[in-house]
């Protein structure tokens, strides 16, 4: 099993940048797609970004497009998500998760075909 845990949360104001990582641990994340979700007080979990197993394919939520920027490293076993001009609805808990088994491109999306997950990093944008 692979272990996830992010970092490089916190408080930011409105347009600024942060930059999200992800370190995996256990297993290579090279074996896993991988995919970033947020979490806002009284809110369903919901999809942001994901990315395949080697990079060339990512998908975003309409709200976080062109503003959102998901990465991997594979040989530093570490997933990004660079957010730039953040505003005050990108307030949330953004959660890292992995999914090694196939799915769809509509399927990357859904937060119920992610296997492994990691505790989440808090970001708040103030206005």
């Amino acid at each position: 099993q692979v272990q996830l845990v992010e970092s490089g949360g916190g408080l930011v104001q409105a347009g600024g940048s942060l930059r999200l990582s992800c370190a995996a641990s256990g297993r290579t994340i090279s074996d896993y797609k991988m995919g970033w979700f947020r979490q806002a007080p009284g809110k369903e979990r919901e999809f942001v970004a994901r990315i395949s197993r080697s990079g060339g394919i990512t998908d975003y939520a309409d709200s976080v497009k062109g503003r959102f920027t998901i990465s991997r490293d594979n040989p530093k076993n570490t997933v990004y998500l660079q957010m730039n001009s953040l505003k005050p609805e990108d307030t949330a808990v953004y959660y890292c998760a992995g999914n090694a088994r196939p799915f769809t491109a509509a399927q990357a999306m859904d937060v119920t075909k992610y296997d492994y997950w990691g505790h989440g990093t808090q970001v708040t944008v103030s206005t």
